[in-house]
């Protein structure tokens, strides 16, 4: 095989593997199990999912308005590290962390679950802040 054709497949592989997110990848199952007509995940959804408020809150309430600067606990004050990956390279890394924290906040915030829909499009728009 030609070493320049080889050359081209892997430069567009590649940016396509390094995106890969194994916890997004969960939830894309989840989300097509949800729902059979669910093609992909939109960041567009996800910013708005995150400056969306549910009464007094929103998760701008403790994560700042923007997601590559620290945050601060509502009720705490306690410090939060930045939700976007650019910034915090262990977001989104760890499947049962990303759950617990998923449940405590759409629980607190939306006073029920999140739908993996939600959770897909919500690290999409965090993966995508540069």
């Amino acid at each position: 095989m030609n070493l320049w054709i080889v050359a081209a497949v892997l430069s567009t592989m590649l940016p396509l593997m390094a995106s890969a997110n194994p916890v997004q990848d969960s939830y894309r199952a989840a989300a097509k199990q949800e729902n059979a007509a669910f093609v992909d995940f939109s960041a567009t959804r996800g910013e708005a999912f995150y400056k969306a408020r549910a009464g007094d809150l929103s998760c701008g309430s403790c994560h700042g308005d923007s997601p590559k600067a620290h945050g601060r606990h509502a009720t705490t004050n306690k410090d939060i590290l930045p939700m976007a990956p650019v910034a915090n390279a262990e977001r989104f890394t760890d499947l049962a962390k990303v759950e617990k924290w998923f449940k405590r906040n759409c629980g607190d915030v939306l006073k029920r679950g999140c739908t993996a829909n939600e959770k897909g499009d919500f690290i999409a728009f965090l993966l995508s802040v540069k």
